[in-house]
């Protein structure tokens, strides 16, 4: 045991000394902030200096009438009393961004619009002209039924559920789908690039240092199993230490900058601000109205159970690393090079993918279903799963069977790996496939 925890320490130093393990721990939590405000600053400025796109419009319904006093901030409205060809060729002499052309049309099936651009439009451009058409639809409409606008909205009613689950002891407790929703789609999608990325960071670190012999010189005084799992424990502490500095670091430099400017958090800071810049009664009428709502939102952030969360997604980091991880060693023994490894990766990494394809398509949408369980079950698609889940209040017995599973699966997996893994790490020059595999693992001691 004591050679095991040798082998931890030097992977675990090895890595954490490297100058691009430094940067990317400190760096990291800045970068991202700083790329994301920067974009978010410039795509501002972009909407505001963007002009508006010029639509020539040839309308033979007579009904829409789109024309100068229609204009929006996206589009300024030129009507064309030419016939469609002509129009075209009048357009093609442009740089402008579209022609509409709208035929004669019955209002309860407005068919036959289309619009003729020289550049391929993006879907947004799109989706705002066939707003504003169906606008201009749903008007006619009204007009045609006899309908007030003001009526109708006023028939237009908005309904807030309040969610609350109710146990069986009879405890209530306030309840969002939507946080819910968010935080399982993000712990999901980070279990399932952490141990993709700490996955492969194995299989290249077991061929570096078969394909330099280093290896050969280490099983002179250690098995190959305890090497295997020193290097797996070694790196999965670097990749721990490595989120650990990141959450640290992000939580205390937001507070620390929030605190040296004074400011409060930034929904209640956001609210004043606003309040003091609006003169408008029916608006501060409608702020008021949606105080009560962030309140409650920010009740239902403070009813989720963040410290078992953080426990369960460290646990299935470290059980679904260590499962994967022992996979990929046993592929980097195998081999010389990731080029050779890229035949044994996809079926690895298989059952990860499935996991995380099950969060969108079963989890997210029904995480209490008999699928969701499964996948949160089985072990090879547990980690992304269960984390994905953990945030919908999942029964005890059901976390418990999954932790269970999970480390069953690591011993099982590592089982495995392990007599690849005494075989693989001292072969060289052999062509390698999924019956050499199968034979090295069958080899006795």
């Amino acid at each position: 045991m004591n050679k095991v925890w040798l082998i931890i320490q030097r992977e675990f130093l090895i890595r954490v000394r490297k100058k691009s393990f430094l940067i990317a721990t400190i760096l990291v939590p800045l970068i991202f902030p700083a790329i994301i405000g920067g974009l978010v600053y410039i795509m501002m400025k972009e909407v505001e200096s963007a002009k508006p796109d010029t639509v020539m419009i040839v309308d033979e319904s007579g009904l829409i009438n789109l024309d100068s006093t229609k204009n929006t901030k996206r589009f300024h409205f030129v009507p064309l009393q030419n016939p469609l060809e002509q129009a075209k060729k009048v357009y093609n002499e442009t740089k402008d961004f579209a022609l509409l052309y709208i035929p004669k049309f019955e209002i309860n099936k407005p068919e036959g619009m289309v619009i003729y651009t020289q550049e391929n439009p993006s879907i947004e451009k799109v989706n705002d002209l066939e707003s504003i058409l169906a606008e201009r639809v749903r008007d006619l409409k009204l007009q045609d039924f006899k309908i007030d606008k003001e009526v109708l909205k006023n028939l237009r009613t908005s309904i807030n559920l309040k969610q609350i689950n109710l146990s069986k002891t009879g405890e209530e407790k306030s309840s969002n789908s939507g946080i819910l929703y968010g935080l399982g789609f993000v712990l999901g999608i980070m279990i399932y690039i952490f141990v993709l990325v700490y996955g492969i960071q194995i299989m290249q670190g077991v061929i570096d240092e078969k394909t330099s012999k280093v290896v050969e010189v280490i099983v002179s005084s250690v098995k190959p199993f305890q090497l295997m799992l020193g290097k797996i424990v070694g790196i999965a502490a670097v990749g721990l230490t490595q989120f650990l500095i990141w959450i640290v670091l992000i939580t205390f430099l937001s507070s620390g900058v929030l605190g040296y400017f004074g400011l409060k958090m930034p929904q209640k800071q956001a609210m004043e601000q606003v309040s003091k810049k609006i003169q408008d009664e029916e608006v501060k009428q409608a702020m008021n109205q949606q105080t009560p709502k962030i309140n409650e939102l920010l009740g239902n952030l403070s009813e989720i159970p963040f410290f078992k969360i953080a426990f369960v997604f460290a646990f299935y980091f470290l059980g679904g690393f260590l499962l994967y991880g022992a996979l990929f060693a046993a592929v980097g023994s195998a081999v010389e090079s990731i080029q050779e490894s890229q035949q044994f990766q996809f079926p690895i990494t298989l059952p990860l993918l499935i996991g995380y394809f099950g969060l969108f398509m079963f989890i997210l949408r029904d995480p209490h279903g008999s699928v969701s369980f499964w996948l949160s079950v089985i072990p090879f698609t547990s980690p992304v799963a269960m984390v994905g889940r953990i945030a919908f209040d999942v029964p005890t017995w059901q976390l418990l069977l999954s932790m269970v599973m999970l480390v069953a699966g690591f011993i099982f997996t590592t089982w495995v790996a392990g007599r690849v893994y005494r075989v693989g790490i001292l072969m060289t020059g052999t062509k390698v496939n999924w019956k050499v595999l199968a034979k090295w693992f069958m080899l006795r001691e």
